[in-house]
C-alpha cells in the first residue's frame, strides 16, 4: 500500500470544498501521477504551492480536472462486445417487452459521448428507427462539463467516424463541411447531464448500463459504493456493461457473469438495500402518530396561494392543487393520467425536456420569463422544477411551482419606465438650456439678416431698373424696322411699367425667350409656380431650370415654335409645383416675329397655366 502524503490529501480536501469534485475515492498511485504531470507543465514542485497557485488562478482547475478525467472513448471500441450486445441482450430485451414498453440506458461516463451514440445506433438497427424514438431514452452523463458540452453538440471529424461502418454512417450522420452531425431527430432521444458516480444519487429503472473503463480508476472501496449504486439503478435483470480492465470478482452478491470475456453482467435481485447503504440510512419511524397529517398536507397544497402540481417518477400525475386548476385547468380530475397528454406539458413552455433534466442531474431548475395568455389577461410566470428523492436515494418524482410574477413584472417595468422618463426629462432640460443660448444667438444672427436683407432689397431695386434698361434695349433690337418710330424714354418707362403690371396680374405664368431659349422676362406667377425669382432667372436657358417641368416633354415643343415655320402650340403636362404638390399645367408656347422674316423667330412667348383646383389645393395644404 503506497503511504499517503498529507499534503497531496490536504490539496485532495481543497478540490471537494472549493469545486465540488471528490477525488479521494481515486486510485493514489494513477492520481498522484497525473497531478504531478500537471504540477510539472506549471513548473510547480510541492502539493502545497499548488494549493496556492489554485486559489490565484483559477483558471488552472479547468487544465487540472482536464489531466486527471482522462476521457478515452470512441465509436464501436471493442467491436465484438457490441456485436455481442447487439445480438445475445439487446435483442432478446426488446423481443420480451411489449411492443409500446420504453427502454432506458444510462451510459455512466460517456465523455464526448460516441459511446452514447453508439448505444442509440446499435438500439435504432433492433428496434427501427422509428421504434427507438418513440420508446428509448438514453442518460449519458459525465463530471467534465468540457465533454458533455462536446457531447450535446454531437459534432465529430472525419478520424473520429473511422470505426463506424459506411452504411451506419451514412445512415445516422449529416454531413456540414468537414465534420458529421448526428441525426436531430434521433439526437432528441440521448440525454446529457453531469452526474458525479461517487456523490450523485443513481438514475433508476434502467435496462442497460453501460460504465466501461471508469471503475477501474477508483480504489477499491470506491467501486463498492459506486456498484451499489449501480445494483440499485438497474431494473431486475438489467444489464451492467463494464470495460476489460474491469472485473467484478469481489461483487457476486449483486451482479453475476453473462460474458465474462466481453465484461457483461447481470443484476441479482435483492429485496431491499439494507440501512446504512449507499444511499443513506432509512429514517426512524416516528414514536408520536399525528392525526388527520394526510388530510392537514392535502388541505395546505390545495389551499397554497402558488400553483403545485407533483408528478410520479413515470410521469403520472400525482398532485394538484386549487390555483393550478384555477390557473392552468388542470384538477384532482386528471389525477393518474400521464403528464405528456395535458396541454400544461408544453404550454405555454416546453416543460418535458426540463422535468427530464432535473430527474438526471437530481437539481432544482429554473425557467424564467415565461408568458401566459389567460382569458386575454397576460400573465408572468417563474416555474421550478424539483425532484423528490426516497432517503435511499431513489427518484420518487417530482414537484412544479408555478409562481405567479404579474405584479411584480409590472412594478419592475414601471420602475424601468420612470427611470427612463427621468433620464428623458434630464436630456430635455438639458437641450431646452443649450436651445436658450442658440435662440439668443439666432436673434443677434436676425438683427444682422434684417440689416442684410435691406441692403438686397436696395440692390433687388437696383436689378429692377437694369432690368427695365435691358428691355428697353431689346425693345430697340427687336424693333429696327420701326426706327422711324420713336418712343420717348418716358414712354417707355410708362409702357413697360404697364406691362409689369399686366403680367403680374395675370394668373398664368408668363415667360419670354429668345431665340436660344435664354429667359428675357419672368413674371409673378412664374415665381409662385416655380419658387424662382426673376433676376435667379434671366439670362438662363429656360430648358436648364430645376422646376417641376418636364422639360423632355416640352422640348420638342418649343423646337417647334423657334423654328421659322414655327406656330403657336399648346400641351398640357403633370409637373410638381414649389410646394412639392404634383399640378396639371397647361403650357402655350407663340413666336416672337423676326423683323427679318427670312430668319427664324426671334423668340417665343410661353404662359404656364396651372390646374385652378389642383393649385388652390396645394396652396391650401
Amino acid at each position: 500500500m503506497i503511504p499517503t502524503d498529507p499534503d497531496f490529501e490536504a490539496l485532495l480536501v481543497y478540490l471537494k470544498e472549493s469545486r465540488g469534485f471528490d477525488f479521494t475515492g481515486y486510485k493514489r498511485s494513477s492520481l498522484m501521477r497525473r497531478v504531478n504531470r500537471r504540477m510539472a507543465q506549471v513548473g510547480i514542485a510541492g502539493y502545497q504551492d499548488y494549493s496556492d497557485h489554485l486559489q490565484v488562478h483559477p483558471d488552472e482547475f479547468t487544465a487540472l480536472f482536464n489531466t486527471i478525467l482522462i476521457n478515452v472513448t470512441g465509436f464501436f471500441r471493442d467491436p465484438e462486445a457490441w456485436e455481442y450486445l447487439r445480438a445475445e441482450i439487446l435483442e432478446p430485451l426488446v423481443s420480451s417487452r411489449a411492443p409500446d414498453a420504453p427502454i432506458r440506458i444510462w451510459s455512466a461516463g460517456c465523455a464526448s459521448g460516441e459511446e452514447a451514440y453508439t448505444l442509440a445506433m446499435v438500439l435504432a438497427e433492433t428496434l427501427s428507427i422509428d421504434g427507438f424514438r418513440d420508446r428509448v431514452k438514453i442518460y449519458a452523463t459525465d463530471v467534465d462539463e468540457e465533454q458533455l458540452t462536446e457531447a450535446r453538440q454531437a459534432t465529430y471529424g472525419e478520424q473520429a467516424l473511422e470505426a463506424v461502418p459506411p452504411e451506419l454512417k451514412e445512415k445516422y450522420f449529416e454531413r456540414t463541411g468537414e465534420r458529421f452531425t448526428y441525426r436531430k431527430d434521433l439526437r432528441r432521444s440521448v440525454i446529457f447531464g453531469r452526474n458525479d458516480l461517487v456523490q450523485d444519487a443513481p438514475i433508476s429503472r434502467i435496462d442497460l448500463l453501460a460504465c466501461r473503463n471508469t471503475l477501474m480508476y477508483f480504489n477499491a472501496e470506491t467501486q463498492t459504493k459506486i456498484l451499489s449504486r449501480f445494483h440499485f439503478a438497474l431494473a431486475d435483470g438489467g444489464i451492467l456493461l463494464l470495460g476489460k480492465a474491469e472485473m467484478l470478482l469481489s461483487h457476486g452478491s449483486i451482479f453475476t457473469p453473462v460474458d465474462l470475456k466481453r465484461r457483461i453482467f447481470r443484476r441479482v435481485p435483492r429485496a431491499l438495500y439494507q440501512a446504512g447503504s449507499a444511499f443513506g440510512e432509512q429514517l426512524p419511524a416516528t414514536a408520536n402518530h399525528v392525526l388527520g397529517l394526510d388530510q392537514l398536507r392535502n388541505e395546505a397544497l390545495a389551499a397554497s396561494p402558488v400553483a403545485q402540481l407533483g408528478l410520479t417518477s413515470d410521469g403520472l400525475v400525482a398532485l394538484t392543487n386549487t390555483r393550478l386548476d384555477h390557473l392552468f385547468g388542470v384538477s384532482s380530475r386528471d389525477i393518474g393520467r400521464p403528464f405528456r397528454d395535458l396541454d400544461l406539458s408544453y404550454r405555454p413552455v416546453e416543460l418535458r425536456r426540463y422535468i427530464e433534466q432535473a430527474q438526471v442531474e437530481r437539481r432544482t431548475l429554473r425557467v424564467n420569463d415565461v408568458e401566459y395568455v389567460r382569458g386575454g389577461d397576460l400573465i408572468n410566470l417563474e416555474i421550478q422544477i424539483s425532484p423528490l428523492t426516497a432517503s435511499d436515494g431513489s427518484l420518487l418524482g417530482v414537484n412544479i411551482v408555478f409562481d405567479d410574477v404579474t405584479a411584480a413584472r409590472r412594478l419592475q417595468d414601471d420602475l424601468e419606465q420612470a427611470h427612463q422618463q427621468l433620464e428623458a426629462a434630464y436630456e430635455e432640460l438639458q437641450s431646452t438650456n443649450e436651445e436658450l443660448e442658440t435662440t439668443n444667438e439666432e436673434l443677434q444672427s436676425t438683427v444682422e439678416e434684417l440689416e442684410t436683407t435691406n441692403e438686397e432689397l436696395q440692390s433687388t431695386n437696383e436689378e429692377l431698373e437694369t432690368m427695365n434698361e435691358e428691355l428697353q434695349s431689346t425693345n430697340e433690337e427687336l424693333q429696327n424696322i420701326n426706327d422711324q418710330l420713336r418712343i420717348s424714354t418716358t414712354q417707355l418707362d410708362d409702357a413697360n411699367a404697364f406691362l409689369e403690371t399686366v403680367l403680374a396680374s395675370l394668373r398664368a405664368g408668363v415667360v419670354v425667350v429668345d431665340h436660344d431659349m435664354r429667359i428675357r422676362m419672368w413674371n409673378r406667377r412664374a415665381e409662385d409656380l416655380w419658387g424662382l425669382r426673376s433676376h435667379e432667372v434671366v439670362g438662363e436657358h429656360f430648358l436648364n431650370l430645376d422646376i417641376g417641368l418636364p422639360f423632355e416633354q416640352l422640348r420638342p415643343l418649343l423646337r417647334g415654335v423657334l423654328g421659322a415655320q414655327g406656330g403657336a402650340a399648346e400641351l398640357a403636362v403633370e409637373a410638381v409645383n414649389r410646394r412639392g404638390r404634383p399640378i396639371t399645367v397647361r403650357v402655350a408656347a407663340t413666336p416672337l416675329a423676326a423683323r427679318d422674316s427670312a430668319k427664324d423667330n426671334d423668340g417665343a412667348i410661353i404662359v404656364m397655366e396651372a390646374d385652378a383646383v389642383l393649385d388652390a389645393t396645394a396652396d391650401t395644404v
